[in-house]
């Protein structure tokens, strides 16, 4: 979830949000129905109803729905704005949208459940005809001479902090992607057309792409950059590739184990997958870099993903095999006999006293078993 400051980011960003002002006053006429999924603060919900939409349904899954309730009715808009807490994806609407706007990216369109989200919104909620901002994402790729990022990334367990070897990190760090910034002079090769991500045909989250780049110039490569040129509207987008105004999305960057010294010529060929598991994504990338002096002499080869940036215990992975026969602990416990209370009717308040009678080792406070009930009616109770 976002903070209040990383919602003020966003609004304060010139470039996204003019580009978003420009597309909703080209397609919200008087009398339009706008559906805004991941409303935030409402600054959409705003724009559309400035722009004459008859009705907003403005969804948000975070607390910050409250703010945005409470900055529509100081601006006159409560009247003509729904908030509806919750997840599109299990959003009923008594009517369906002419204008569905969104923005749930992230430094690419892999973002939590953005493509589910957006899929579904255009079979259930969308008005046949209906339009999308935004509509289309062209991805890129490019590789960049960045020491400074492999440096920052690597550095505290390669240098021997306290005379320690701390070198077994490298591993795991070196398969973590990062948002970063990215200037244009710090690009090796010329953009290479990664692919597209078109809001009106999406179905699957899933993608897989590989290209070929060669080095334009001499230099240590340290990692591929990518990045998205968004199609919101009609004549209508913005970009936050190297070299353009800086985005509050910033650059996705895919770091390489070692440096790789390029010269001009050279063929880069990077594979890039990206498997949504659960609500995030798991990001996979590969490189074979060639020497283009006509000897094809292959300089490097990496395998990188995501999977392997977090240390997974023996027990961990066991656990997690599909002939493991799982038992139940005292967590699981708890949480059964207190989804169990609330299918009945409970209170919080009586759901608490009953766990901390039946688990006195777990809640030595029945204020500890009050929050723990609270929890689990944040997340499931309604």
């Amino acid at each position: 979830m976002y903070s209040i400051n990383g919602y003020g980011d966003m609004i304060t960003d010139a470039v996204r949000m003019g580009a978003y002002a420009r597309a909703l006053r080209q397609v919200v006429k008087p009398g339009t129905v706008v559906l805004d999924i991941g409303t935030g603060t409402g600054v959409f919900a705003l724009l559309a109803c400035r722009m004459g939409a008859r009705r907003v349904y403005a969804i948000e899954s975070s607390d910050a729905i409250d703010l945005a309730r409470e900055i529509a009715r100081d601006n006159g808009c409560a009247g003509s704005i729904e908030f509806i807490q919750g997840l599109s994806t299990q959003v009923e609407l008594p009517e369906r949208a002419d204008v569905v706007v969104s923005d749930l990216r992230g430094a690419l369109p892999f973002y939590g459940r953005h493509l589910p989200a957006i899929a579904d919104a255009r079979r259930r909620l969308m008005a046949p005809g209906g339009t999308l901002v935004a509509r289309r994402d062209v991805m890129s790729v490019a590789c960049v001479e960045a020491a400074d990022l492999l440096r920052d990334t690597t550095r505290p367990w390669s240098h021997q902090p306290l005379g320690f070897d701390m070198r077994a990190a490298l591993k795991l760090v070196t398969n973590q992607w990062r948002r970063v910034s990215v200037k244009r002079e710090q690009m090796l090769s010329e953009a290479a057309g990664l692919g597209s991500i078109d809001y009106a045909t999406v179905e699957t989250p899933n993608f897989a792409a590989t290209i070929v780049a060669t080095a334009s110039r001499r230099g240590t490569g340290h990692g591929m950059c990518a990045w998205f040129d968004a199609d919101v509207a009609n004549g209508v987008g913005f970009s936050n590739a190297p070299g353009e105004p800086e985005l509050i999305y910033g650059q996705a960057f895919f770091p390489w184990p070692e440096p790789v010294d390029l010269e001009c010529g050279d063929e880069i060929t990077f594979g890039l997958r990206a498997d949504l598991e659960g609500d995030d994504y798991s990001m996979s990338w590969s490189t074979a870099i060639v020497d283009g002096g006509g000897r094809s002499r292959r300089k490097a080869q990496f395998r990188q993903s995501s999977f392997f940036a977090a240390p997974l215990s023996p027990e961990r992975i066991a656990r997690l095999c599909a002939t493991h026969v799982p038992q139940l602990n005292d967590d699981g416990r708890v949480d059964i006999l207190a989804l169990e209370l609330m299918r009945e009717g409970m209170s919080l308040d009586e759901i608490a006293r009953r766990l901390a009678r039946q688990f006195p080792e777990r809640f030595t406070r029945w204020e500890d078993a009050l929050t723990r009930a609270g929890e689990l009616s944040a997340r499931y109770g309604r």
